[in-house]
């Protein structure tokens, strides 16, 4: 089968997207693996796919498929490209949308600047703020929360000497998370910067992370050591994180491109 695609990054987060709104999407676990192969397939942090909606309360479905092939439940650097996507294929054009996730609805929104914002919602905070998590012959203490994704946060004192590539696998897969864990290290710059790294499920570590951005601002402010709004460096580029605290929605601020379309034989 060939497949059309289009290539989109945002601050260096990089995805594969397919239009499935005319088109059910069907590809395997295995197909999808290739697709997000560097080497034999297009190549991408995550496959996105755009659905029709399948309620009158929102403007489309959105699906996430890490490069192993499994299905997760956000993405907010990749709802960030979902909207100029539709946009650019004239699927909508709304500036702001709501779009159906697995992990809950979220409104991304065009900005004037060519940015998009989006509400990500609010976070589901686990207590205490500082849990212990034994990984073999170490341990460490992570704020643990979700951002309709599961995150455990730690703040570093040294991001280029943080174990993200030795650390986060085993974070990855530690009992303590079902479903595997997106491993987020944080160093603060001052109360209104941070630089991040994040070890992502079903990816490993990527240049930018969108839900990972907004969960380590939130995991800050709430630990007394931020102020929002948040410029959170990333090594692919910086997103912006504002929220309020309590049950306000998080907000995330970034660029989104388009890299190239094509076609590949599937």
């Amino acid at each position: 089968m060939r497949l059309a695609f289009t290539k989109m990054e945002g601050a260096g987060n990089d995805f594969v997207v397919i239009d499935g709104t005319s088109e059910a999407f069907a590809l395997t676990t295995a197909q999808i693996r290739r697709l997000a192969d560097r080497h034999v397939g297009v190549g991408c942090d995550q496959v996105l796919v755009v659905e029709p909606a399948a309620g009158a309360d929102v403007d489309f479905r959105y699906r996430i498929f890490n490069a192993d092939g499994g299905e997760v439940e956000q993405c907010g650097n990749g709802a960030r490209c979902f909207v100029k996507f539709v946009h650019a294929r004239g699927l909508s054009a709304k500036r702001e949308i709501r779009v159906r996730t697995l992990g809950g609805v979220i409104v991304p929104r065009l900005e004037d600047d060519g940015e998009v914002s989006v509400d990500m919602g609010p976070p589901v905070v686990e207590l205490p703020l500082l849990q212990e998590l034994v990984l073999e012959n170490d341990s460490l203490e992570a704020t643990i929360l979700s951002m309709g994704n599961p995150h455990a946060v730690q703040i570093v004192a040294d991001l280029a000497a943080a174990p993200v590539a030795t650390q986060g696998p085993l974070l990855e897969h530690h009992p303590r998370f079902p479903n595997r864990v997106n491993a987020g290290y944080a160093q603060v710059r001052d109360r209104h910067r941070i630089a991040l790294r994040v070890w992502e499920r079903g990816a490993g570590e990527t240049l930018a992370c969108g839900t990972g951005a907004c969960a380590a601002a939130v995991a800050g402010i709430l630990r007394g050591l931020l102020d929002s709004p948040v410029a959170v460096e990333a090594r692919g580029g910086t997103l912006t994180v504002s929220w309020a605290g309590g049950d306000n929605a998080v907000w995330m601020k970034g660029p989104a491109k388009r890299v190239f379309e094509g076609e590949i034989e599937l």
